[in-house]
């Protein structure tokens, strides 16, 4: 069952929400100082928390957060420049500025392929206040000297030229079109847009169509040599490195970068933004019409700077409006039927920014209703205050997320760039240590000052004798705030782990239980003491599961909802005590709990986990309440294109009659099963089904093997489900070519998929050739599909290829996707064509098997340092009864390869006479306005 998100969709395909201020002026390039740089070194500024802040004679400034325990190394540069500085006529500017990063600079032509050289993570992003760019690469000196030597690099010498903009700006815009196929998405901007009458917090960051498509080159070069210099930028470097080394790499590279003459007798100042958004004298309206399924309805309210003493007190309120199923958002809607989800979040900025409540409604639920509950919800929050579980509660689960978060150095490396934007990173435990202070009262305060209906961007306007109006308070002293802070005890730092096959296989301590689950204990002294784990129940046989796809569905969608000891609010509270995080997922005969904890709470956290798959509540308000979220979510797709398009394709490459197993059902197909599962069937199939006899336990962290072991034999040795259990086997069938064409009107973007069933295990001779080949083909960011469709084309922005294979059956599949504009499906379809017969007529080089091997191979000793992704890879390698010998001797095998064996790999997979192709997206449109 695909349970989607729509608000997590709405702000992912959107990039960023908005931002202005003034024009950058298209100055020439900033003079370097008379003098040379001072040869005076970094001076040290402050330490919190494992964090050293250094200051360069130039103005940057250097975080270093080293973590022995990681393998990787993260680098990080961010810049005090978002849409808040664009001018007008350069919305989005900050953002296409991001895109030019990566084209190149005098002496750098493929910074895509030196990322896969380096076997780089590696991405960028803007926002309101910053633009980030950040690479995670394996620990080594000679990557974090790359990575530091690129960044001083594109600070200032990239190109920024007309040449590479003509083809990024399609791409953008394509990026700018997904975000409005979605009308949640555009809601919300249209709510910040009339919220913000002069502020440019009230556009988007992704900016307009017009000045994406119209934005001078001279303008864009001006803005980047303007805010792209080393006092306006700062350096993190979190994971395994040397800090007196990594500091010595950055003073002695970036010392060759000028540092500029901050004065009146140049061009290139640094203007702070000086636009206030004037207090709100009233209510204030939007409404949005467009296609869609499901109607929503958004109360915004401007509130403090995240620096600002209320902004703990109101990150408090937020979660106590918007928490599920305890807030009062929730309670007020979604239990009484008004919607199908509801909740509240807040944008933190270094300006006064804006929290924003939200509801969804199905079609045939009133919106009006909806809206009245929402208001009324909020008001009265203003009016009855938190009790002092809500408080506490709230509080106890914003703590949790810092504590998460500051227990991952590469996160924090990532997030440290949203703290600094609001003026400084200590801000971040500023954040903490003020929410441990919040008081019931505080929360109270700050609902009243803010929650009042003149403040609110919903509603109609009322004359007001006597205007009750919020005054939002101004900027907050952060020097005078954060220059004496110390902070709290760093965390314990982890052990350098070394995550070979071989090591793993040396470290894992296997086992089983009496009933036959299978344990998999790899001791491992992590930071903070954190714990990665995965719990695997497989179950049924492909006769016994038929037609039984919603109960399946709906069985794993209840098991967080409750146990028969805890309510579902008494779970979450549980785990947010015990600092664990927990994810269901499901797929045709199995279910599988992903969880994060710290290493004191592993065995109540595994009790929980027993208890939720043994005993879970089944509560029958419960069972209709993710009923209508999940009705809500699939309604949503019928109008999208990339969930038609890709339940087309599935149902095309792999056909199967209705009630198998892997059947894939139509949108009205899954709506109706809903519609018809009962709580009965649900407790049935828990009743005949789950239990642990086929199942995995999978944990990761500083834990006793043996300890873990007893602990699992109480929670699952004897849980032992009726029906018996037999793999699912998928083998391969051959399917006859075919196209299909999906229509989706008034969506501004659309969906390519293209393949052919392959009949390979990943464990067959040419697996390793083939995966190669695809590599080069379309499965990296130097690819050539990449290159061709995206960096020269500039037709869309992300597209890909790859191979979907097994290790115990031979059905397999190999597949392109890509997202594009519905006016350009004739040019995308002959470039993927074209780079198709290109590779199987003249296959591949050298060099580029060359660059194949060495990036694949990185990637893959990425996803063993990452104790997430290992946790999942040590449950394949049991379920394929494999050891990570595997890993040792398919990497050799890479070694090996050879141009001939990739090349004769690539003509015996992809036959082009045999594809699937689907496309969904407005052609109709795009048709009629190419033809006028």
């Amino acid at each position: 069952m695909r349970l989607l998100d729509p608000l997590a969709i709405a702000f992912l395909a959107a990039g960023s929400l908005a931002a202005q201020a003034p024009a950058a002026k298209p100055a020439s390039k900033p003079k370097a100082a008379a003098a040379a740089p001072s040869a005076t070194g970094p001076v040290k500024v402050a330490s919190v928390e494992g964090i050293t802040e250094y200051r360069l004679p130039d103005g940057l400034r250097v975080l270093l957060f080293p973590d022995p325990s990681k393998p990787t190394v993260t680098v990080n540069i961010t810049y005090m420049v978002g849409s808040r500085f664009e001018g007008y006529g350069e919305t989005g500017m900050a953002h296409l500025l991001e895109h030019l990063q990566f084209k190149g600079t005098k002496t750098r032509h493929d910074i895509n392929g030196e990322m896969d050289k380096h076997g780089a993570r590696s991405n960028a992003s803007t926002w309101d206040d910053r633009t980030n760019y950040f690479e995670t690469l394996p620990a080594a000196d000679s990557n974090l000297a790359w990575a530091i030597d690129l960044e001083a690099d594109r600070m200032v010498n990239s190109n920024i030229a007309q040449k590479d903009l003509n083809s990024e700006m399609t791409v953008v815009r394509n990026e700018f079109e997904l975000g409005e196929n979605d009308p949640f998405n555009i809601l919300i901007e249209r709510t910040l847009s009339t919220a913000y009458l002069w502020h440019n917090y009230g556009h988007s960051t992704i900016g307009a169509r017009s000045d994406i498509e119209s934005v001078p080159i001279g303008r864009l070069q001006a803005f980047y040599h303007l805010y792209y210099q080393p006092d306006n930028a700062v350096l993190m470097v979190a994971g395994r490195f040397d800090p007196e080394k990594a500091l010595a790499m950055i003073a002695k590279r970036f010392a060759r970068v000028p540092k500029p003459v901050r004065d009146a007798a140049h061009a290139n100042i640094l203007y702070p933004t000086y636009t206030v958004e004037p207090t709100q004298d009233g209510e204030r309206a939007v409404t949005l019409r467009r296609v869609g399924d499901v109607q929503g309805v958004v109360a915004l309210y401007h509130i403090p700077a995240l620096s600002h003493p209320d902004y703990a007190a109101v990150d408090v309120l937020t979660s106590i409006l918007g928490s599920q199923p305890s807030g009062r958002l929730y309670q007020a809607l979604v239990v009484p039927k008004l919607a199908s989800d509801a909740g509240a979040f807040n944008f933190g900025r270094k300006e006064p920014g804006s929290l924003i409540a939200y509801a969804q409604v199905r079609q045939e639920g009133s919106l009006d209703s909806a809206r009245s509950a929402l208001l009324h919800a909020i008001d009265s929050a203003r009016t009855t205050a938190p009790t002092a579980q809500e408080v506490e509660r709230a509080k106890t689960a914003l703590l949790k997320n810092i504590d998460l978060l500051l227990n991952n150095s590469t996160q924090v490396g990532l997030a440290i760039s949203e703290w600094q934007a609001a003026g400084d990173w200590r801000l971040l435990f500023v954040h903490r240590d003020r929410l441990k202070q919040v008081t019931p009262a505080d929360v109270a305060r700050v609902a009243a000052a803010y929650l009042k209906p003149s403040n609110a961007t919903v509603g109609l306007f009322v004359p007001t004798p006597k205007p009750d109006r919020s005054e939002i308070p101004g900027p907050v002293d952060i020097a005078a705030l954060v220059g004496a802070y110390k902070g709290d005890t760093a965390l314990i730092a982890g052990e350098r782990f070394d995550a070979s096959p071989a090591n793993i296989d040396q470290r894992l301590v296997l086992g089983a239980l009496p009933n036959g689950m299978r344990t998999a204990v790899l001791p491992k002294v992590t930071r903070g003491g954190m714990v990665n784990g995965r719990v695997v129940l497989r179950y049924g046989t492909e006769e016994s599961l038929a037609n039984q796809y919603t109960a399946a569905a709906m069985t794993a969608a209840m098991l967080q909802r409750g146990t028969v000891a805890l309510t579902r609010q008494e779970f979450n509270d549980s785990l947010d005590k015990l600092k664990a995080s927990v994810r269901v997922s499901d797929a045709p005969g199995r279910v599988t709990i992903s969880f994060q904890t710290v290493k004191g709470s592993v065995p109540a956290v595994l009790k929980l986990i027993g208890d939720m798959t043994r005993t879970p509540r089944f509560d029958a308000k419960e069972f209709d309440q993710a009923k209508q979220s999940t009705l809500a979510d699939l309604e949503q797709e019928k109008s999208d294109p990339e969930a038609l398009g890709s339940i087309e394709f599935e149902r095309r490459i792999d056909p199967h009659p209705v009630g198998d197993v892997f059947y894939t059902p139509t949108v009205p197909e899954e709506i109706a099963w809903l519609n018809a599962v009962t709580l009965e069937q649900a407790k049935a199939f828990h009743a005949a089904f789950y239990g642990a006899q086929a199942g995995d336990l999978v944990l990761i962290g500083d834990l006793d093997p043996a300890q873990v072991k007893a602990i699992a034999t109480a929670q699952f040795g004897d849980f032992t489900a009726k029906q018996p259990w037999k793999m699912l086997e998928h083998p391969y069938a051959a399917v006859p070519p075919s196209s299909a064409s999906i229509e989706t009107p008034d969506k501004a973007n659309a969906l390519y998929f293209s393949g052919l069933p392959v009949k390979m295990k990943d464990g067959d001779p040419e697996f390793a050739a083939a995966y190669l080949g695809n590599f080069i083909l379309g499965g990296s960011e130097s690819s050539r599909l990449w290159m061709r469709v995206r960096e020269h084309d500039g037709l869309s922005y992300g597209i890909g290829s790859g191979f979907a294979l097994r290790a115990q059956s031979d059905g397999g599949r190999w597949s392109v996707s890509a997202i594009y504009a519905p006016q350009n499906v004739a040019h995308l379809s002959s470039d993927v064509d074209e780079e198709i017969a290109r590779v199987l007529k003249d296959g591949v080089t050298a060099a580029e098997l060359a660059t194949a091997k060495a990036g694949w191979l990185q990637r893959r000793a990425q996803s063993r340092a990452n104790d997430s992704e290992l946790a999942t890879l040590i449950v394949l390698r049991r379920e394929a009864g494999r050891t990570f010998d595997y890993d040792a001797k398919l990497e050799a095998q890479v070694q090996t390869v050879t141009v001939d064996q990739v090349n004769t790999a690539l003509r015996a997979v992809i036959e082009p006479g045999k594809l699937i192709t689907v496309k969904a997206g407005d052609f109709a449109k795009a048709a009629a306005t190419t033809k006028n």
